[in-house]
Parts: structure tokens; C-alpha cells; sequence
């Protein structure tokens, strides 16, 4: 079953009913102001920072699902209902919903009335735009009230939702029914005391009425669907004292057969200096200057287009920089547009605000911020350096990190700390791929502190080394690296040894004693070990990249010996030196973790894909018939049944879910990159559009989720519900999954000296063309594909044929075209 269908020209899902099986959400922003909007005009809207900068109020785990957006109410004569369905949940003649790159339109229409929001957050703006267009469909004149509806946050999110007794007495507005533009409502709960920013919600008219008291706008013992207000026909001019402020405009609207009428409403952040907050000496009202100048940016219909267009084109500049033409309409939307488009979405939002994340207990991961930066680096790189340097700064002296740190402080989260073994090699992956991508080694130069401790400042090339030599000297007793708190699965807490209810399992340790080991770190450091040895050549110290490739060696070697169970990689060895992930064990036989990047390291990969006796084939082999389903592979299997203390929170899960035998779609790009490793292309695009969303719209109704973007899990196997997604959007799935599509299956990827052109689809992809810029220079690189299993293009650059499969960078400005025969 579906709810709606892609429209690839416009770039947009288009979703054609209100009844989608959960929200399905798009995110507007792209720098500081970020909304969260679902099909409905559910969500919130915040600034830099989910928990301490959040404007409107959003209630998760309600029912129904949605509790708090933006949402406008229609009184027609009397007949009052909703555009987007929500809240009244009235019967309409027409719904459609667009969510398109960075903005979304929802329209409804009933009884010959038709209403049509676009909303958008502009591009350098603190602001959600709503651009509402009312037209009268019918033959005969109509007279009608449009009332808008925002219910504000006391900015910061947590403190909001628990701390009632104060919060109920301190909400503060002022309203300015005849500004300079229109209409404007200002939110200032807190700002005489120590804030220095509000909130402002106007419109580009004078309304006939406003109110700012959630009470008396909704009435007595009413829900949202019955506000009193609305079905009244006229604003009540309530001034919220304390309780629940609100944001609501009324517009009386006469309109003739035919006849529309457009008006914009902005949600906007303003901050004032403290010298500047007040307009009066008493220092009781704002000061409104930057507001109006705000609201006078989209006081005409006009505005407000041109700023939707530098919106639109934004976006095309964005994704111009690597593109695929080929047979498969799924493949080329998906790594175009919306693969690309979510990992904007991750680079801005990292695991901290979603429907899924409220935005109050996580903050950017160290580890989660360096794998998306793989996904946008191409697109945003002097962003990507930025963000390196923010993620590299909270790193500690020792060469481990902070796993999290907030995004307005750039502080590490003393709450989570550190602890977490694979954290300091993600650090290599990321500065790896931007100087791949971009050429700039002053970057490893670049000074960079300890715990953000000025004083502390090194290159961040010290950083990396220090990355390095943390795994180096924190090995356990077969030369494998110890685990820590946790390695890239936070639930297998090898030293928690937890029975206490509540009691956190990664950062708590009942027991250390240096044992615990993880074969997947392991994996990890032969892959990123390389790099940082390439890293240290390419800076000129020698000796140092020398030692670097012993040590990468010298763990292969461990794992080869140690970390094999004679079909498949171990997942580690627990605190009594007891192995996990082996044949021997009745349940967690063999985990998806070690196999996919074990492989990708290129450990035990023999002759080819046809050598059985390869370590690295038996391994995929066994993951193929033990984990892969149709909708994806499963983290491990057969999933526990038991809680095992000495394993942690992987085994509190119901068999099928999450880390405990759930299809994890982050970690099974690691297995199809490993298969195009091997040269079996045909085996990885299957696995691939098993769990790509594209692929999956057909069964929404076992999804759920948005058939536009990946989910960071889907119920595994053993799982009541087989197929079902959870937590979308904001899940390092965005980039892997790119990395796989872009780099592997189509082969065009970022090498240290040239782009390296390496596709690897299958036969279902014949012959495709993909476009891709990199340092300035385009590259238009044809692929004639047989998809015969083992076999690797030839390539002509330029109709000269070259050696090997790096095609040289080019100067910035020209054009090579690059023909590649499989």
C-alpha cells in the first residue's frame, strides 16, 4: 500500500492522504533556525539548539500521535475545519501534502474553500516562514475567518516539560496589533530576567483579533479539536499572565467567486544585545526593532516568493555536486536527491531532534558527527572542516573523547563522558575523507585544544596521532582492542554487569578489568590505521607512518588469529575472556558488525570472490544465509531470549528489536561494501534495495515510516512485526548508505591523488552516467556494466586508456570524461 508518490522533477514526496500509518516529517532550516513539520503541520521549531532555544512546545508519546504545531483553523460560515486535517480531523474534499528540500506545502479544501500553506525556513533567516494562500472555489462569495495557532516553549525543553510550578506563573507576552508590517505577537517569558532573546510570531496584515492565552483560546475541558475560539468565529484578545502562551492571529477574509487572497506569517528568533533589550527606561517593553526588520523582509507576497526562490536554488547548488543517470528511478531519486537531502538533515541535527529524539537528552556525538560528515563533506566542505575542528576540540589529552557535546556550548556532555573504545578512530575516517575530498592538508596544521581548554592547543594532527595510540595502548590480552563503556553498539556493555533497575548501561562499570575486547575496534583500526599511516607520509614524517602500518599489520594479524571462528569474524571476548559471536553459543551466534567491516578492511579477502577458503567469503557467505531477510540483514542471530548480565542492554531487548536481533540499516551498508569488495556487485545491490526506502514504498502499510528516507532500524526476524521501521531521519544509515551507493555500488570515489572509479552494481544497472565534481573539476564518467561477478572496469580518460581505476585530479574549472567497461 501507498499513501503518495515521488514526484522527481519537483524534488518532492507528495503524500495524498492525511492517514499515514505515523507522521511522515520533513525538516526546514539549513543553518541556525531548524522546524520540524510533519504531513499535518505537526512539530516544533528551534534555534541552534533543540533543548535550550526552542520555540514552539511539541508532546511526544501522546495519542494521537501528533500534540503541538503550526496549524491553522478554518471558519467558513460556521463549518470550521483544518487544511492539514489536523487538529479538527473535519472530513475534506481534497488533502495533499509536498514535502520537498527545506520546505513543505500542505493543502485542504471542503465546501468549495481551498487553503494552501507553504512553509519554508529562508536561507541566512531565523525564521519559519508560512505562506498561506486562501482561494474560493465555489460560484458564490464567501466570508471567512482564518485563525493561526502556535503554542510557544519556555525555551528551554527539558525545564518546560517538568518544572510547572514556576513555569506556570512566569509566560509573558506582549502583542502589537498595528506594527509596521501588520500584526505581531512576541513571546518573552523569561526576558526581563536573564534572557536577552524572544520569540515573534506576525503577520503581514492587521488581524481582526489575536490571542496568547492557550486557555481561553481552546476553552474549558476542550481539546484542540474543539477550540472554543475558532468555533466561536472571533479571536477572544486574551493576553496569556502566566500559564500556557500562545501565538493566534484571526484574518477576516471576504472573498468573490474565484478569488484568492495570500498573507505570510513568520515565526521568528531575535536576540538583542543587553544594552539594547528594552525600549523604555522602565524597561518594560521589548525592543522591537530587529522584529520589524524581520517581518518587513516578508511584508509582500513578493518577499516572500524570492525568498522561496533562493530556497530552491540553494538546494540545486547543493546537489550538483555528484549525480547519477541510469536506468533505475529508485537508485537515481534516492542518491540525487533524498539520500544526499538527509544527510544535510543529519550534518545539521546529528541524533538530537527528531519525532523520535526530543532534542533534550542527546546532544552531537563525536562518533555519529564524524561518520555523517562522509555523507556531506562533497557538499558542504569548508562546513565539514568546521565541524571537524568542533568535534576534534572536545577531544580529551588522552586520546579518547567526550561521545556528545552541545551544540551552543560546543561542550562536552559530562552526563555521557567517555568511555567509548571506537570513538577516537572515527576522528581518522572523518579527516581522512575530507582531505580526499578536498586536497587541504593545512587542516592537520590547524591548532586545536584538549576538552576545549584554551592553553591546549596542538595541530590536529597531534589529535589523530593521539586516536591512534590510544587504541595502540589500550589492548587486552589477544591484542585486540579493549572495548571500553561500548563500541560502535552502545547496548553490548561488556562491563557493566548491571541489576539494578534504571541504572545507566553505558556509563556505568561494576566491574573493569581490562579483558574485554572488541574485534569490531579492531576492524576499524586496520581500515583507519591506514589512513592516519597515509596521513603521516603525506606530512612528511616517514618513520611514523612506518610504525603505523606495523601496528595496522600486527592487528590484522590479531584478528585473523584471534578475532576467526572458523565461518565468521567473533563479535569480541567478555570480561572472563569468553567469546561472543561464535558458532558454540545457542544464541548471538555470529553479529553483522565484524563481518561487513573486517571486510571493508580488506582482512582475509583471499583471491576473489570465488575463493571459498577465504576468510572474508565464508564470512559473507555465512551472513547471507544467517542474517539477511528480505528486509534487510539482522544485527545478530539467533537474538537472545534471556538477559545476560555480563552482555548488557543488547539482550534487554525482545528477540527482533533494536540491538537485539533487529535489522540495523546503519551497519548493513558495511556488508554490501564488503561485497563489492569482494567483487559481487550483484549480491550488494540486492542487499541494498532491501533496505533503501524507495524500494520499500510499495509496503507503507509494513514500513510505516517515511518512504523517503532511511530509518535507523527495522524489525528484524524474530520480531512480532517483521518490517516494521523505527526512528528516522536523524541515524548515521544517511551516510552510509550514501557512501555505499555513490562510492561502491556506482564506484566514484575520492582517492588521495585522483578519483578512483571502482562500480560494482550487477547486472540490474547495465549503463549509467554519473556526474561528479571534486576539486573544482567535473568529472562525466559512462559506465558499460555486465555485472559479471569478480570483474573491475577498464577505463578511458579522456579516449586514452590509463592503468588502474584512479582517474588523476584535474585542474579546478575543466571537464575529463571518463568511459569505464565492466
Amino acid at each position: 500500500m501507498q499513501f503518495g508518490h515521488f514526484d522527481d522533477e519537483t524534488r518532492e514526496y507528495v503524500i495524498t492522504t492525511p492517514h499515514t500509518p505515523y507522521p511522515w516529517i520533513n525538516y526546514l532550516g539549513s543553518q541556525e533556525f531548524f522546524s520540524l513539520v510533519s504531513h499535518q503541520g505537526g512539530g516544533y521549531s528551534f534555534y541552534r539548539d533543540a533543548k535550550m532555544r526552542r520555540l514552539t512546545r511539541y508532546r511526544y508519546n501522546t495519542t494521537p500521535s501528533e500534540a503541538g504545531g503550526r496549524w491553522f483553523y478554518v471558519n467558513d460560515g460556521g463549518d470550521v475545519w483544518s487544511p492539514s486535517w489536523l487538529p479538527v480531523k473535519a472530513d475534506l474534499d481534497h488533502f495533499e501534502t509536498r514535502h520537498g528540500l527545506g520546505y513543505t506545502s500542505i493543502s485542504g479544501a471542503r465546501n468549495g474553500l481551498r487553503v494552501d500553506t507553504l512553509l519554508f525556513v529562508p536561507v541566512d533567516e531565523n525564521a519559519e516562514v508560512q505562506r498561506v494562500t486562501v482561494t474560493n472555489t465555489s460560484d458564490a462569495p464567501k466570508r471567512v475567518t482564518l485563525f493561526s495557532y502556535v503554542e510557544f516553549c519556555l525555551w528551554n525543553a527539558q525545564d518546560d516539560q517538568t518544572n510547572y510550578q514556576r513555569n506556570l506563573s512566569i509566560g509573558e507576552v506582549e502583542v502589537e496589533p498595528d506594527g509596521p508590517t501588520g500584526s505581531a505577537i512576541y513571546h518573552r517569558t523569561e526576558y526581563r530576567e536573564r534572557r536577552d532573546h524572544y520569540a515573534v510570531y506576525g503577520v503581514n496584515a492587521r488581524a481582526a483579533g489575536f490571542d496568547t492565552d492557550r486557555d481561553t483560546f481552546v476553552g474549558p475541558w476542550n481539546g484542540m479539536a474543539e477550540a472554543a475560539v475558532p468555533r466561536a468565529g472571533a479571536s477572544a484578545g486574551s493576553v496569556a499572565s502566566g500559564w500556557y502562551p500562545i501565538g493566534s492571529h484571526s484574518l477576516v477574509l471576504e472573498l468573490a467567486p474565484g478569488e484568492s487572497r495570500t498573507h505570510t506569517f513568520v515565526l521568528g528568533y531575535v536576540e538583542n544585545a543587553p544594552e539594547e533589550k528594552w525600549a523604555d527606561a522602565a524597561h518594560q517593553v521589548v525592543a522591537k526593532g530587529s522584529a520589524h526588520a524581520l517581518l518587513s523582509r516578508f511584508a509582500t507576497t513578493e518577499q516572500t516568493d524570492e525568498a522561496f526562490e533562493r530556497l530552491q536554488k540553494y538546494w540545486t547548488g547543493l546537489l550538483s555536486t555528484y549525480s547519477v543517470r541510469s536506468t533505475d528511478e529508485k537508485l537515481d531519486r534516492m542518491v540525487n536527491i533524498w539520500n544526499q537531502y538527509q544527510c544535510m538533515v543529519t550534518f545539521n541535527m546529528s541524533r538530537s531532534a527528531s519525532f523520535f529524539e526530543t532534542g533534550i537528552g542527546r546532544g552531537m556525538g563525536f562518533r555519529d558527527s564524524n561518520q555523517d560528515l562522509l555523507g556531506f563533506v562533497h557538499l558542504i566542505p569548508e562546513r565539514a572542516r568546521e565541524r571537524i575542528v568542533d568535534i576534534a576540540s572536545t577531544q580529551l589529552a588522552d586520546g579518547s573523547a567526550y561521545h556528545q557535546y552541545q551544540p551552543l556550548t560546543k561542550r562536552g556532555n559530562d552526563d555521557i563522558g567517555s568511555g567509548f573504545n571506537d570513538d577516537p578512530l572515527w576522528l581518522i575516517a572523518g579527516v581522512a575523507a575530507y582531505v580526499k575530498e578536498t586536497g587541504d592538508v593545512s587542516i592537520l596544521d590547524e591548532p586545536v585544544p584538549f576538552d576545549n581548554e584554551p592553553g591546549t592547543e596542538v595541530p590536529l594532527f597531534e589529535h589523530l596521532t593521539r586516536s591512534f595510540r590510544f587504541t595502540v595502548e589500550h589492548r587486552g590480552p589477544h591484542g585486540l582492542p579493549l572495548i571500553g563503556r561500548a563500541d560502535w553498539n552502545d547496548c553490548l556493555n561488556l562491563n557493566c554487569f548491571s541489576s539494578t533497575p534504571g541504572e545507566s548501561f553505558q556509563t556505568t562499570e561494576n566491574q573493569a578489568g581490562g579483558v574485554a575486547e572488541s574485534v569490531f575496534i579492531a576492524a576499524q583500526f586496520v581500515l583507519y590505521g591506514a589512513d592516519y599511516a597515509e596521513l603521516a607520509q603525506r606530512r612528511g614524517l616517514p618513520d611514523v607512518a612506518a610504525e603505523a602500518r606495523r601496528e595496522v599489520e600486527a592487528m590484522r594479524a590479531a584478528v585473523l588469529e584471534h578475532g576467526w571462528d572458523g565461518r565468521w569474524f567473533l563479535r569480541a571476548y567478555d570480561y572472563y575472556g569468553n567469546k561472543i559471536g561464535t558458532d558454540a553459543d545457542d544464541e548471538g551466534k555470529i553479529w553483522i558488525e565484524p563481518q561487513g567491516f573486517a571486510v571493508m578492511a580488506g582482512i582475509g579477502v583471499g583471491d576473489g570472490p570465488r575463493d571459498a577458503s577465504a576468510p572474508a567469503v565464508q564470512a559473507l557467505d555465512a551472513v547471507g544465509e544467517l542474517l539477511a531477510t528480505d528486509h534487510g540483514m539482522v544485527l545478530q542471530h539467533p537474538a537472545y531470549t534471556t538477559y545476560r548480565i555480563e552482555m548488557g542492554e543488547v539482550s534487554t531487548y525482545p528477540p527482533g528489536y533494536k540491538e537485539n536481533g533487529g535489522i540495523f540499516c546503519h551497519n548493513n551498508p558495511w556488508v554490501i561494501i564488503g561485497e563489492t569488495v569482494l567483487g559481487r556487485g550483484e549480491r550488494a545491490f540486492d542487499y541494498y534495495r532491501r533496505i533503501t526506502p524507495a524500494y520499500r514504498e510499495a509496503i507503507s502499510e509494513v514500513h510505516k515510516l517515511e518512504p523517503y528516507v532511511y530509518a535507523q532500524m527495522i524489525a528484524g526476524k524474530e520480531a512480532v512485526r517483521h518490517g516494521e521501521a523505527k526512528n528516522s531521519w536523524l541515524t548515521g544509515t544517511a551516510a552510509w548508505n550514501f557512501v555505499t551507493a555513490s562510492q561502491y555500488l556506482l564506484g566514484v570515489r575520492p582517492g588521495w591523488d585522483g578519483l578512483v572509479v571502482d562500480p560494482q552494481i550487477g547486472p540490474d544497472v547495465p549503463e549509467f552516467t554519473v556526474t561528479r565534481v571534486a576539486r573544482g573539476a567535473t568529472y562525466e564518467i559512462t559506465v558499460t556494466n555486465s555485472g559479471a561477478e569478480g570483474s573491475r572496469a577498464v577505463l578511458e580518460v579522456d579516449g586514452v586508456p590509463v592503468e588502474g581505476n584512479e582517474v588523476p585530479y584535474a585542474p579546478a574549472g575543466s571537464t575529463v570524461r571518463v568511459t569505464a567497461r565492466l
